[in-house]
């Protein structure tokens, strides 16, 4: 019989071998029993845990973004401007740890799978919307139509981190995007 506490703890190790095996393959084409066996438990108990790769996966992506949404709360913390909550965004999602091998993977399959994956459609549109929403809110005393800035960010956030993750890691996405954001708001403080 399991101990008493040991499911977080399983279910936890399951989802960072997801994220271990996704970076190593680059892409989902993993099985369930290499993510268990990373590990250290048997597949059973693995499709147990979640049912099957597609939700371990999701569980996987839930855990990125938790990560990436307390980088945003973190950074925000300390700004006390409406260009300083705007920066604040933009450097939380060009962190160090946003750029790590492996969660560069498991972000490139996420897109890919959020094109079929009505689970995955959920996710990234709720992060989408999460990201727009925050830029708003920092934009709207600084620009005329901060909606449309807040959109306009958002792209170039997902695309710079999309071309420096795939291309060019040291082009310096986050300077892009702080450039434009200077732009965007004509250069308020």
């Amino acid at each position: 019989m399991p101990k008493l506490g040991m499911e977080p703890i399983r279910r936890a190790a399951l989802v960072e071998a997801t994220i271990a095996e996704i970076g190593a393959a680059r892409s989902l084409d993993v099985t369930v029993s290499t993510i268990a066996k990373r590990a250290g438990m048997s597949s059973a108990l693995a499709h147990h845990y979640f049912g099957g790769k597609d939700q371990i996966f999701l569980a996987a992506m839930r855990h990125i973004l938790s990560e990436y949404g307390a980088e945003v709360r973190t950074a925000l913390q300390q700004a006390n401007t409406p260009q300083a909550r705007a920066r604040a965004i933009i450097h939380a999602s060009f962190a160090p740890s946003c750029f790590a091998p492996a969660t560069v993977s498991a972000w490139m399959t996420f897109y890919v799978q959020a094109q079929t994956n009505p689970d995955a459609i959920r996710l990234l549109t709720i992060y989408q919307n999460r990201l727009r929403s925050n830029l708003t809110h920092a934009l709207r005393p600084l620009c005329d139509d901060p909606a449309s800035a807040a959109a306009t960010l958002a792209a170039l956030i997902d695309g710079l981190y999309i071309r420096a993750a795939l291309t060019a890691p040291d082009a310096d996405p986050q300077g892009r995007a702080l450039a434009l954001l200077t732009i965007l708001t004509k250069g308020a403080a």
